[in-house]
């Protein structure tokens, strides 16, 4: 049983990641639509039973970096799949230096999605 969370403010990638992961794993996805919903859950005691936290980089009000730093300091070594639209040399090395596990660029193909997470969750 693996628990996910995934927060992306596109209704579509959310619901399509859902439906991938509900596919591919046994456990629970819980999903949120905005950075600012992730920060609140990752500073809640709820994060605990969290084992993969998938996260796009571009959101309004608090994007995925902010996610990222905040997760870092209550689950230091909690993988971290950050998605993108724009994978440049710079957000990567952004992304790395604040400790992302895994990156995955979009549009994605759902087996380079679930091979990056079945290797994040063994």
């Amino acid at each position: 049983m693996h628990n996910v969370l995934v927060v992306d403010d596109d209704q579509i990638t959310l619901e399509l990641l859902q439906l991938i992961l509900e596919e591919f794993i046994e456990g629970k996805i819980t999903t949120l639509s905005s950075g600012t919903q992730a920060i609140e859950y990752i500073c809640s005691d709820k994060i605990s039973d969290i084992n993969l936290v998938i996260c796009d980089w571009q959101m309004p009000e608090k994007d995925g970096i902010e996610v990222l730093k905040t997760l870092r300091k209550r689950a230091p070594n909690l993988p971290f799949l950050m998605l993108t639209g724009n994978a440049t040399r710079d957000l990567v090395i952004t992304a790395r230096k604040e400790g992302a596990t895994d990156f995955v660029a979009k549009p994605f193909k759902n087996y380079d999605l679930t091979e990056k997470v079945n290797n994040l969750l063994s």
